[in-house]
């Protein structure tokens, strides 16, 4: 028997504020307040209060006059994220094609199939945030055998860029696009060749990189 996890109120506040950010509810630049968050998802101010101090310099920033407020990025300020985004996530694929446990390609190919019927219901209107666009990415992170990737990864360079990309629409074609890179990243991890792995994974954040800083506004 494995011990009974029990999440603190805390632990749910930042789920539900990063979730509320990330999706858009509330905008770049906009002021959170603690107590109308507190009455939003029925708890005291505490949880909020820490929940926004975890997310500091990540998807919040605070100034003595100002208080709390959503994090802005100007267009340099993603580029670099996206550079940043480039380097962690080509490393992560170089490692997962050593580390990567048996069974792990046939899974990751199973999560895009899924991502494949998703995406012609949809008529290539492009990612849904938590897709399985995002699944994959998530996976290739454990797959490294690295937390600290993970870690940069998931609670930080992701959310923000989750920001970023709420501003930015998808053009018809991208997403197949962005699938076959997917299939191509599989391959090589499956072929346990770090050089290609990184390569094509760099080629597929470089392209992202691109058509995002051609389409912010």
């Amino acid at each position: 028997m494995e011990p009974i996890k029990i999440r603190s109120l805390a632990d749910e506040a930042l789920d539900s504020v990063v979730a509320a950010i990330t999706s858009g509810e509330f905008e770049p630049g906009q002021k959170l307040s603690e107590s109308d968050l507190a009455r939003q998802l029925g708890v005291s101010r505490g949880p909020i209060r820490e929940a926004l101090q975890q997310l500091e310099g990540k998807l919040v920033q605070r100034s003595p006059r100002l208080g709390v407020r959503v994090i802005q990025f100007d267009d340099d300020s993603i580029e670099q994220l996206f550079h940043l985004r480039e380097a962690l996530e080509g490393m992560a694929a170089r490692l997962a094609a050593t580390h990567a446990p048996p069974g792990w390609a046939d899974e990751a190919e199973r999560l895009l199939r899924r991502d494949e019927s998703e995406i012609r219901e949809a008529q290539a209107r492009g990612y849904r945030q938590h897709s399985a666009d995002e699944e994959f990415h998530i996976s290739i992170a454990r797959a490294s055998g690295s937390p600290n990737i993970e870690r940069i990864l998931m609670s930080e360079v992701n959310y923000q860029l989750r920001i970023a990309r709420l501003k930015s629409s998808m053009r018809p074609g991208r997403a197949e696009e962005a699938l076959r890179q997917h299939f191509d990243i599989v391959e090589a991890i499956r072929s346990r060749d770090p050089d290609r792995a990184e390569r094509v994974m760099r080629e597929h954040i470089s392209s992202a990189r691109a058509y995002r800083m051609a389409n912010i506004g």
